[in-house]
């Protein structure tokens, strides 16, 4: 089994808890970076002995790849294609922001082959949202579920964050019951890390906000595994759940598992 990796380094905004290999307001170099990665791809599979097994799970994580032409995904996406080979029922994902997509974006990302979206949705509160810093609000995370179900996505993963600084048990049940009147296939569920040098660690250590508190959290952890068990949800991974099995994320499987992958673009 192999697994291809395509880092999309780039964002509108830097969230303030992020500590990735990401840079923000730099969208102009988008074009030169997918040629170069594509160089890359065509690069690693010269190596490939044609008995190689083909691609089973391509992942374009970021940064934010929504922020990727649909010409640009597909280019990406043939230059694997050529250079490894696709297996036939291959898992494509596409790590999306809800604050940069629209119904026709999505309609024509299906189209070209991409049948997995892991949606940053990271909290259906708009308070919170604006504590992490992110682009988008509740209704437009909302909007966005709505038109990947409305483009034929039929698995479907929300990604959210808890264990904010003040945040309660009954704010991250808020989160859980909104999540799964959705019933998106798939969920990943984050404790927030508070990473040196990021805007939200300055602002603790500024006395600005408190940090957060690790026994809630804890408490968070326990509620959601109780709450996600009774919703019909399994856990695979320590922050992954799924309806089940098929839904799995092959692709993060296959580092747990240690299986061959490779990963494409900057870091």
């Amino acid at each position: 089994m192999l697994s291809v990796y395509i880092h999309v380094p780039f964002c509108v905004r830097r969230c303030l808890y992020c500590d990735f290999i990401t840079y923000a307001g730099q969208q102009a170099w988008l074009p030169a970076y997918v040629e170069a990665a594509i160089k890359e791809i065509h690069w690693l599979g010269s190596s490939r002995a044609k008995t190689d097994e083909p691609a089973q799970t391509v992942y374009f994580g970021g940064g934010t790849p929504s922020l990727l032409s649909i010409g640009q995904v597909k280019a990406l996406l043939t230059a694997v294609e050529r250079s490894f080979l696709l297996a036939e029922n291959a898992e494509i994902t596409l790590e999306a922001n809800p604050g940069t997509l629209t119904l026709d974006y999505l309609r024509e990302l299906r189209a070209i082959g991409v049948n997995r979206l892991s949606l940053g949705v990271q909290s259906f509160s708009d308070a919170e949202l604006a504590q992490l810093g992110r682009i988008h609000t509740r209704e437009e995370a909302l909007q966005s579920i709505l038109w990947a179900k409305q483009a034929g996505f039929e698995n479907l993963s929300l990604d959210l964050i808890f264990g904010l600084p003040k945040q309660s048990l009954k704010a991250w049940e808020y989160n859980l019951q909104e999540a799964i009147k959705i019933h998106p296939e798939h969920l990943s569920l984050y404790n927030l890390i508070v990473e040196d040098g990021t805007p939200l660690a300055k602002q603790i250590a500024n006395g600005e906000i408190p940090a957060p508190d690790d026994d809630v959290a804890a408490d968070m952890y326990e509620l959601t595994m109780d709450f996600l068990t009774s919703a019909g949800y399994e856990q695979y991974e320590i922050s992954s759940w799924a309806t089940s099995p098929e839904f799995e994320s092959r692709h993060n499987k296959a580092y747990w598992q240690m299986t061959p992958y490779l990963g494409v673009g900057a870091a």
